[in-house]
């Protein structure tokens, strides 16, 4: 059993002078501070769960949204996707239904008030489960099928996400109580505002789900040719309709997307596996080592000597935004 973090109870909230929902925030906060003591980053013990801090804001950096629910109870975030933004705090939460190629930025932390965040991912198949076995009532209107969007968090989820962070003190208790927990937290996600999102995510079938099948395609084999015929013909849809509906979903072409894995992999392959530029390049699917430094540029800021130099001296790399 380990040592119980502080918590703050809803009870209080209003003794405090607090609304609910605030005195939630700062009890998940406590609780994620308590977490992050030895880091800024904890890889709980509850599968998917990850809890984070930091004490100052941070550069844009590249990665990979998977599914997930990223919640803040402390600071905010901005991230990009295409030509699309979002900015995120402890009042939104931000929710992305297939793999995304982004750039995120920390933009609200200090040392007396640090970013305190958590990320939970979504599992697909027990959201679809849960849309067969849960009734659910009808979803609120969305206009939009992006695959990411930001959501109002309400006092039930926050509920939620603290329970499921308390079960860090009870690990005994995890193996049965946190998937009844998760159950719970993507109910309160299918019934809130970017429900329709997850539930068209889920639906074998659907056009997003299609989508969700083509970028696990290319996440499987970005470095061979794309020909959009092909892939398109894979997930059963016609040319046209299936480039429109991935530009939809993902905010980019499917050749944006592959160049973002493939760029990615390729920095990777010269950080970890001490590769050289045209060595990775090639691996990834490059024919033209000055199109490969050109395009690596424009995603990381910097050539790749020189973005790999500073990664290993521990000087986080600059990337404003994702490849053209």
């Amino acid at each position: 059993m380990g040592m119980r973090p502080p918590s703050q109870h809803l009870v209080s909230a209003k003794d405090n002078g607090q609304t609910p929902t605030q005195g939630a925030l700062d009890g998940l906060g406590k609780s994620i501070v308590h977490w992050t003591e030895k880091g800024d980053y904890h890889a709980a013990a509850i599968p998917g769960l990850s809890l984070f801090r930091r004490d100052e804001p941070s550069p844009p950096t590249a990665i990979l949204h998977e599914p997930r629910i990223c919640l803040i109870a402390q600071g905010a975030k901005r991230v990009w996707l295409g030509d699309d933004t979002y900015v995120y705090d402890a009042k939104h939460y931000l929710i992305t239904s297939v793999d995304l190629p982004t750039v995120v930025q920390i933009i609200m932390a200090s040392r007396e008030k640090p970013y305190l965040g958590l990320v939970l991912k979504l599992d697909l198949h027990e959201i679809s489960q849960l849309m067969v076995d849960g009734h659910l009532p009808a979803p609120r209107l969305q206009h939009s099928s992006r695959a990411m969007a930001t959501g109002l968090v309400t006092l039930p989820l926050l509920a939620a996400f603290q329970r499921l962070v308390d079960l860090l003190a009870e690990t005994e208790d995890i193996p049965v109580l946190a998937p009844i927990i998760k159950r719970e937290i993507f109910y309160r996600l299918l019934v809130g505002d970017q429900g329709v999102r997850l539930r068209q995510m889920a639906s074998a079938g659907s056009q997003s789900q299609q989508i969700a099948q083509a970028i696990h395609w290319l996440m499987g084999n970005f470095a061979r040719p794309l020909h959009i015929d092909d892939l398109a013909g894979r997930v059963h849809m016609s040319t046209s309709t299936f480039h429109q509906h991935f530009r939809n979903v993902t905010a980019m072409s499917p050749l944006q997307y592959q160049k973002w894995l493939r760029l990615n992999e390729a920095r990777r392959l010269m950080l970890s596996e001490d590769q050289d530029a045209a060595s990775a390049a090639f691996q990834v699917g490059y024919e033209s080592p000055s199109q490969f430094s050109r395009e690596y540029r424009r995603l990381f800021g910097a050539p790749p000597l020189r973005d790999i130099t500073g990664l290993r001296r521990s000087v986080p790399s600059r990337s404003d935004k994702p490849p053209k």
